[in-house]
């Protein structure tokens, strides 16, 4: 039985160039709370799910949706997998681009031939290379790579057509505009035309989420550029973002974050330069 791999659900964008060797494995039964798109730029990686393995070679794209089991490691007869992956928290309107085809629930992938596909791994390496910068806009750089990549990506989607359900569509977009007010779920679900259950179901089946936590996640993510980009006091932030309490918002966001809000905006400054 592996052991469980701790992972800190990200607000942006964190990536990673991997070559492991035999014995690798990452294993989180319940998922995490952020996307993970993965590239095999050698070797063969193996995705477990619930009906076998998959194995992924140069050429496969390989989509986690948050909420899926992770189970993921070197193939054990070629025992070498070379990776670019990213963990991410896709901005409101990438997610039509992300609907791609099934494996298993949750589990995605897309091939493209390794020569046409060049291009898009090269810009995946720039994801990983400008979020490594010592750029003063790198996270922001490195997301509007990202979408470049998603975008080029769907050009290969055949499900391309599917956009998924325009209320859950409306009810990411009512959250998102009303960070700072006192929202909730009775809120959402009249805003996107269902019941507050119907809503609960439908939005966890197509995110992989709950819609307190892609609440949550928006708000926080919403706090963190705050925090690098103003001078606002920590009270200011958490009225921003909806929390009255300052002090209710400094522990959500250290438990999304691992630091306080203070930590992270002096971590952020240092990484700037100022």
């Amino acid at each position: 039985m592996f052991a469980e791999d701790h992972h800190t659900p990200v607000l942006q964008v964190l990536t990673g160039h991997f070559h492991k060797r035999a014995g690798y494995r990452a294993v989180r039964r319940a998922g995490v709370a952020d996307w993970l798109l993965i590239y095999t730029t050698g070797g063969l990686g193996r995705f477990g799910h619930a009906g076998g393995d998959l194995i992924a070679q140069p050429g496969d794209w390989v989509l986690l949706r948050p909420g899926t089991p992770h189970d993921y490691g070197v193939e054990p007869t070629l025992r070498r997998w070379d990776l670019l992956w990213a963990h991410f928290q896709p901005r409101p309107d990438w997610r039509p681009l992300l609907a791609w085809p099934e494996v298993q629930r949750g589990l995605m992938r897309l091939t493209i031939d390794p020569k046409e596909g060049r291009p898009i791994v090269t810009r995946f390496g720039d994801v990983h290379r400008l979020l490594g910068s010592s750029s003063r806009h790198r996270e922001l750089a490195a997301m509007n790579a990202l979408e470049d990549v998603i975008l080029r990506c769907d050009a290969y989607n055949p499900t391309a057509l599917t956009q998924g359900d325009p209320r859950i569509r409306r009810a990411m977009d009512f959250i998102d505009a009303n960070l700072v007010e006192r929202i909730n779920i009775n809120y959402i679900a009249a805003e996107s035309g269902l019941s507050p259950s119907r809503l609960s179901h439908l939005f966890k089946a197509e995110t992989g989420i709950s819609v307190q936590r892609y609440l949550e996640t928006a708000r926080m993510r919403h706090a963190a550029e705050l925090l690098r980009r103003t001078s606002f006091s920590i009270k200011q932030i958490a009225a921003a973002v909806g929390f009255p309490d300052p002090l209710y918002f400094s522990q959500r966001f250290r438990a999304f974050t691992e630091a306080s809000p203070t930590d992270y905006r002096e971590k952020a400054a240092s990484l700037h330069g100022e």
